[in-house]
């Protein structure tokens, strides 16, 4: 990839458009950007990022404020980039998204980023010869052509030296956290956790077993009524099943006996109550032949009672009939007077005149009535009118103050306008600084946190100093003793071995069979067991002294970790840091805070300027709506009254006319309806009295008021015929009892116990009942033992093989993942990347060996951490001055810049080569060269000279003047208050 030329506009601190040719300006190969502090050196690499991938390196990325506060309102911002990458030259513009003042009216409006890419010469196979507009094309075509994404870009051509020394010194998460964003091994740690993940499934899987087996286990114990033992298993569950299959053995012969003795009582029971149940019957036949003899006058009055109400129902009905004609008659006479009445009320002067008359006058009137609707409908047409002048009157007058209202509220909103927006950018800045402000902070409360334990810390120390040196006297005690009775016990062999001899048994010394004088023991032996006891305890001894040897060492480890951390500060100087520290954080974060509500009140403004200037336009324009309205109308209101004046007569209105006609047609109409209907009802109640007086005589009465005497109601007759029915009906059945062949013997006198017959059945059924529970109760014992049984010896034959699987997938989890019999405790993603760090550290040794003139070297190591952290991503210093390693902390300032470029350096060739990108022949090194001397600065521009070798382009960008000495071609960045311009010094001019 080389650079061409560089367009910006509005970018940055550059208010016009600049120009940078890399063509011109890295003509010898090596160039300088240079230029005062805040000039923009760092934006035009920044430029050239943005253009390739649309966004910058570092925290300048996070704040998204690319556009130059001072360029003109009409002045786009836009970066323009031509480069040529894997043989095809192509033109980058973007554009980013940012607020610009409207065009019309006050406010902001959102400009939207834009972006486009040209082929400038041949195009690509496959690509558009018009080349691509949409902003992600764009971003995947130039990472396709580069190799590389957007980070790895950025640490492989912009080489940031800050980020580089914070690597040399960085732990090993954040050293694994830059390597793992490079090198991609992202796919190694989706290997790490699919284990893990599996791993936890399997777990899972295998603790349902081990739950199915404790399950089955206590259902088949709990079935079984017995308690587990410890290691039960098949032959257990098979003792069981074998139990229960004896008990329901048992339970099935004792069932047979109580049934069969059940069967004998109950017959016996039967007949008993059958004797018994003849002798009630008969007894109970006589004694209701007895009781219907004592009822037979009562009966014969029922039966009189009931043939003189069946003649009374002829005449019943007829008689209501009358009854009810009679009240409708009464009825329709009171309602003819009701009628005349309200004729009389509404003013008419002849209510007694024959029907015909009456219709035909409520005619005439009808036919007057209807003549008056028409100018019914005007006079409430009239009546909306009038309102409608009254609401037209009011909605002009409205109109019209607000119009005035409105236009005083719109005064002062520009003003309030723009002290919002000063707000909103006040708050904009606070919420940039937060976070470097929380990061300080918890750096700050993490090293108070540290001091504090420095106390703890030192009297672990000193504990541990303690107990190691009583540990060391207790092994040199027990070392004494065991060593003592070692030589007790040499010197009494011969008594040991004596007391070993036997009559007639061989000497294991001399081999003699006789023993004439042994050895004799003294006062105070000492035996094997003795010497075993005392090695023992100075084993014991032993382990203990290391256990706190270890202790030691990692107490003062820890309190030296601690002590480096804090690098001298004190808990005192911490929380007075701290305090300043969150203040400032305070005092930010309020202003933060406000930002999003100060957004929204500035769009709330801008929002309402613009709606209360529509609705005083609106209110203006229905102000004259109304007043053109309201005259037009009040010229039709002063014709329509001319007109209802001369119809609506001596009456209020020709509604109150026409309702009083419409009221009089009525009350004639409702008066002729109730005489006609009186004298119907007349005739109809003559006829139905003549009705009557015919039934009184067919029913064999004298009078209507005997008939109704006679009458019953269909309750009381209903209950007649059925009494006198149920009577025969109890005699008919009585003696058809005493008339059955059975009862022909049997004496209403007999007596037939019972008792002692059905105490007997009762005991027999008990026992019948007990012995069937039992034997179901067994059964269903036996079955369900048998099926939780088999249950139980399935689980057990699947949990084996699952055991054993599990404990292979378990440890083979723990190594991939940095545990168990991973001695290195490096996970498979740290071993990776570590592979790559040993790459880095070799491709960057090159260059520090020069730089250092063979001085240092960079040392990869895959040990593991202390206290048994993970290895495999340590990078320390060989200095072969002394021969020792150390960790590059301890290197000075110079030295670190001349690591962390090497670093950088390498890292760009092992990054390169890993992606397999394009070949990089432009490349940035940004500051750090001020912390050389004249001899370092020679060597390092001999090294970066060897970079340019091939015609691979290096830019520098410093402040330092002695650069400016040593490379002629240079682009100097001048600032100014309208905005830093570029100049090309010793070459050609910028366009």
């Amino acid at each position: 990839m080389r650079l061409h030329r560089l367009e910006i506009t509005a970018f940055g601190p550059y208010a016009r458009r600049e120009v940078v040719d890399f063509d011109a300006l890295g003509a010898d190969g090596l160039f300088l950007l240079h230029g005062d502090t805040g000039a923009g050196k760092t934006t035009l690499l920044d430029a050239v990022a943005f253009a390739l991938f649309g966004a910058v390196p570092g925290a300048r990325g996070q704040v998204k404020r690319l556009r130059c506060d001072i360029a003109d309102n009409d002045t786009a911002t836009e970066v323009a980039l031509e480069l040529s990458v894997q043989g095809h030259r192509l033109r980058l513009v973007r554009s980013p998204e940012y607020q610009r003042p409207k065009r019309r009216g006050d406010g902001f409006t959102t400009q939207q980023a834009t972006a486009s890419l040209t082929w400038l010469g041949e195009v690509p196979h496959g690509q558009a010869a018009e080349g691509i507009t949409r902003i992600d094309e764009v971003s995947r075509t130039v990472q396709r052509l580069l190799g590389m994404n957007a980070e790895q870009f950025f640490q492989v051509v912009l080489l940031p030296q800050g980020e580089f020394a914070r690597f040399l010194r960085a732990d090993t998460t954040e050293r694994e956290q830059l390597l793992e964003r490079l090198f991609g091994t992202q796919r190694f740690a989706d290997a790490e956790r699919w284990f893990r993940e599996l791993r936890t499934a399997r777990g899972r899987e295998l603790d349902r077993r081990r739950q199915s087996v404790r399950e089955w286990l206590a259902r088949l114990a709990q079935a079984a009524r017995e308690e587990p033992p410890e290691d039960a298993g098949s032959e257990w569950a098979l003792a069981l099943r074998r139990r229960a299959a004896e008990a329901v053995a048992a339970a099935r012969e004792e069932e047979q006996l109580a049934s069969a003795a059940r069967e004998r009582a109950e017959a016996t029971l039967q007949e008993r109550r059958t004797a018994e149940e003849r002798v009630r019957r008969v007894r109970a036949a006589r004694q209701r032949i007895a009781a219907l003899a004592e009822q037979a006058d009562e009966r014969a009055r029922w039966a009189a009672e009931l043939a003189s109400a069946r003649r009374a129902v002829t005449v019943t009905g007829p008689a209501a009939e009358a009854d009810r004609q009679n009240e409708r008659f009464e009825r329709a006479r009171a309602a003819e007077a009701t009628a005349r009445e309200a004729l009389l009320s509404t003013g008419f002067a002849e209510p007694d005149s024959p029907v015909a008359v009456l219709r035909e006058r409520a005619g005439s009137l009808r036919e007057e009535a209807g003549a008056l609707a028409g100018l019914v409908a005007e006079a409430e047409q009239q009546e909306r009118d009038r309102k409608r002048l009254r609401d037209l009157v009011e909605t002009a007058t409205y109109a019209t103050a607000q119009a005035t209202a409105l236009g005083e509220k719109l005064q002062g909103l520009p003003e309030r306008a723009r002290e919002l927006r000063l707000q909103r950018e006040q708050a904009a800045a606070a919420e940039v600084r937060l976070d470097g402000v929380r990061t300080r902070e918890s750096d700050l409360v993490d090293a108070l946190s540290a001091a504090k334990e420095i106390p703890r810390l030192e009297r672990a120390v000193t504990e541990a100093v303690r107990l190691e040196q009583e540990a060391t006297d207790a092994y040199h005690t027990s070392r004494t003793v065991l060593l003592d009775l070692r030589e007790r016990r040499l010197a009494g062999m011969a008594a040991e071995l004596a007391t070993r001899l036997g009559e007639g048994e061989p000497c294991p010394v001399c081999g003699s069979a006789e023993h004439p004088a042994p050895a004799t023991a003294t006062s105070d032996p000492v035996g094997e067991a003795d010497e075993a006891a005392a090695a023992e305890r100075e084993r014991a001894a032993e382990q203990h002294r290391a256990a706190t040897l270890t202790a030691r060492h990692q107490a003062e480890s820890k309190l030296a970790a601690v002590r480096e951390r804090l690098e001298g500060r004190t808990a005192e100087e911490l929380t007075d840091a701290l305090a300043t520290v969150r203040t400032e954080l305070a005092q930010l974060t309020t202003l933060a805070e406000g930002k999003a509500r100060l957004d929204a009140s500035v769009q709330a403004v801008e929002a309402e300027y613009a709606e209360l200037t529509a609705q005083r336009a609106e209110a203006e324009r229905s102000a004259g709506v109304a007043e053109e309205q309201r005259r037009t109308l009040a010229q039709r209101v002063e014709e329509r009254e001319r007109r209802l004046d001369v119809a609506r007569g001596r009456f209020a209105d020709v509604g109150e006319r026409r309702e009083h006609l419409v009221a009089v047609v009525g009350a004639l109409d409702a008066l002729a309806e109730a005489r006609t209907v009186r004298a119907t009802e007349k005739e109809r109640l003559d006829e139905q009295l003549t009705a009557v007086r015919d039934a009184v005589r067919r029913a064999g009465f004298d009078t209507v008021e005997e008939a109704l005497a006679a009458a019953r109601t269909d309750a009381r007759v209903a209950d007649l015929e059925r009494a006198l029915a149920d009577a025969e009906a109890e005699e008919k059945a009585a003696r058809a009892v005493l008339a059955e062949p059975e009862l022909a013997a049997v004496s209403p006198d007999d007596e037939v116990d019972t008792e002692p017959a059905r105490l007997a059945a009762e005991e027999a059924r008990t026992r019948a009942e007990s012995a069937v529970a039992t034997l179901r109760a067994a059964t269903q014992r036996a079955e369900e033992v048998d099926g939780l049984a088999e249950r139980f010896a399935a689980a057990l034959a699947e949990l084996a093989p699952a055991e054993e699987e599990f404990a292979e997938l378990d440890a083979l989890t723990d190594v991939v993942n940095g545990r168990g019999q991973n001695s290195r405790r490096m996970s498979l993603r740290s071993y990776v990347l570590a592979a790559r760090l040993e790459e880095v550290a070799v491709a960057a040794t090159a260059r520090l060996r020069s730089m250092s003139q063979g001085r240092y070297s960079f040392v990869h190591s895959d040990a593991a951490g202390s206290r048994g952290t993970r290895g495999g991503l340590g990078l320390d210093v060989l200095d072969d001055y002394s021969g020792a390693v150390r960790p590059a902390k301890t290197l000075s300032g110079g030295e670190s810049f001349l690591a962390s470029l090497s670093l950088a350096l390498g890292l760009a060739d092992v990054v390169a080569a890993e992606t397999g990108g394009a070949l990089l022949d432009t490349l940035f090194v940004d500051e750090g060269f001020g912390t050389l001397d004249g001899q370092t600065l020679d060597v390092v521009m001999d090294v970066l000279d060897e970079l340019r070798a091939g015609g691979r382009v290096v830019g520098l960008v410093s402040h330092v003047e002695e650069l400016r000495q040593r490379i002629p071609t240079r682009l100097r960045i001048r600032k100014s208050r309208a905005g830093s311009t570029i100049e090309l010094e010793g070459g050609m001019t910028a366009a």
